[in-house]
């Protein structure tokens, strides 16, 4: 497991190449555990691709390079601590 790098604006690696979005996820800039799933995911998606059509490749490699540009926006955690607290304010738990 790799420590997550500290994020702040322009901070986002470079994301043009599946090289580029497998360093950036082993060098933690994805959630945890990121690395190892897109590692699955890519490989998954290459065995059962038809030679003719590479687009679930493709979205494979565009859902990792968009977990890498979430998880490096500063607001994303703002964002998903308020989506949390509002769903418990809605059940009625504050856990």
């Amino acid at each position: 497991m790799t420590a997550q790098p500290d994020r702040g604006a322009g901070d986002l690696p470079p994301l043009r190449t599946v090289g580029e979005i497998r360093a950036a996820l082993t060098l933690g800039y994805g959630f945890p555990g990121n690395a190892d799933e897109f590692e699955a995911a890519l490989a998954r998606e290459i065995n059962h691709a038809d030679p003719a059509d590479f687009s679930a490749v493709v979205a494979v490699i565009e859902e990792f390079r968009g977990r890498v540009a979430a998880r490096q926006d500063p607001l994303f955690d703002q964002a998903v601590s308020a989506a949390v607290a509002e769903v418990q304010a809605t059940r009625g738990d504050r856990t």
